[in-house]
């Protein structure tokens, strides 16, 4: 076990230098294209500075992570080297395929005809479906992953068909819910990469290796985003990285059958989720009035007083506790 967690994180570090080296060109082309980020009107003052800021750089994280699967997969097939599994093929698919979306979301956001609101809700919503639900066939058929592990309950659990609809539940929610995280300087990036060390730790715990390895590939490009996107922004990652980053989570979480922490482990987008679902209803029900300052959650606290980076620090803080104690109750199974 030793042995497998020193190959994940060296992976882990590979991955960093080489997305840190080409991440300045990026944004380099990024600016030479126009692709800058546009600011909600009726957002926080403070974010108006935020103009311009290139975006799309999930592009980073997704071109970094397939470039390393890509190559080691050839290094496993071409040698006796297992390096990386077939196995981590569906989650890199998944997260290509969201990026895609989430770039031409992007793409009309900044020069299309939609400017500054991109792709229409129900149309992106409608893709994120069909994507997720190619995703869960996968899993089931494909991957033949475990349906649902409980926290002290040593055996798994069938779920028979019902796994389809509640594996694409899970893939779309958890999409969406990185992409609303997504916001504030660095948020969104340290939030994913937390859940994916946990996701990782527990893969581990399970001897799945290569899940293993792809997570700490994952984390290793995240870091080196984070890197440009640390407050004052260089670079943010648009829809092209949350989704991804989103639906590759759901993922993840659903190969190792313990998505049933993912709420525990994802608690802020979670809690950003339920703050704009509460928000809308309050607001319906009352005719106008608002239960928080502003949703998505992160924006509220700015509101408050909080600066920007009080609220990533302490919303990570949060994210790092319910991690571990998502990897904990995992420990339970079997026990």
């Amino acid at each position: 076990m030793t042995g497998e967690s020193a190959k994940a994180l060296s992976l882990g570090g590979i991955t960093f230098l080489l997305a840190v080296i080409w991440g300045g060109p990026l944004i380099q082309v990024l600016r030479r294209l126009g692709i800058g980020k546009k600011i909600r009107i009726e957002g926080p003052e403070r974010h108006i500075t935020k103009l311009g800021t290139p975006t799309m750089g999930g592009w980073l994280i997704v071109i970094s992570v397939l470039v390393v699967t890509v190559v080691l997969n050839l290094v496993s097939i071409l040698s006796d080297l297992n390096v990386l599994g077939r196995s981590v093929l569906l989650p890199t698919l998944v997260m290509l395929a969201f990026a895609i979306l989430g770039a031409v979301d992007d793409w009309l956001g900044v020069k299309g005809g939609r400017r500054g609101e991109g792709l229409r809700a129900r149309t992106k919503l409608f893709w994120q479906i069909v994507l997720a639900v190619g995703a869960a066939i996968g899993l089931k058929y494909g991957l033949e992953a475990p349906e649902l592990y409980l926290p002290n309950y040593p055996e798994g659990i069938s779920l028979g068909l019902w796994y389809l609809p509640i594996a694409a539940f899970i893939i779309v929610a958890a999409t969406n819910a990185v992409n609303l995280t997504d916001g504030l300087d660095g948020l969104a990036g340290l939030i994913a990469a937390t859940a994916f060390v946990a996701y990782g730790a527990i893969a581990m715990l399970q001897g799945q290796v290569f899940l293993v390895r792809f997570s700490f590939t994952l984390v290793g490009a995240i870091f080196a985003f984070l890197w440009y996107n640390v407050h004052p922004a260089e670079m943010f990652m648009g829809d092209t990285g949350s989704l991804s980053l989103g639906a590759t989570l759901g993922v993840v979480a659903l190969m190792t059958g313990q998505w049933i922490l993912l709420p525990i482990i994802a608690i802020i987008p979670v809690s950003v989720v339920v703050s704009v679902i509460l928000q809308v209803g309050y607001f319906k029900l009352t005719k106008g009035k608002r239960l928080f300052k502003m949703a998505p959650l992160q924006h509220h606290f700015e509101l408050i007083g909080w600066s920007e980076t009080q609220v990533v620090q302490r919303f990570w803080l949060v994210a790092l506790l319910t991690a571990m104690i998502g990897v904990s109750l995992a420990l339970l199974r079997g026990s």
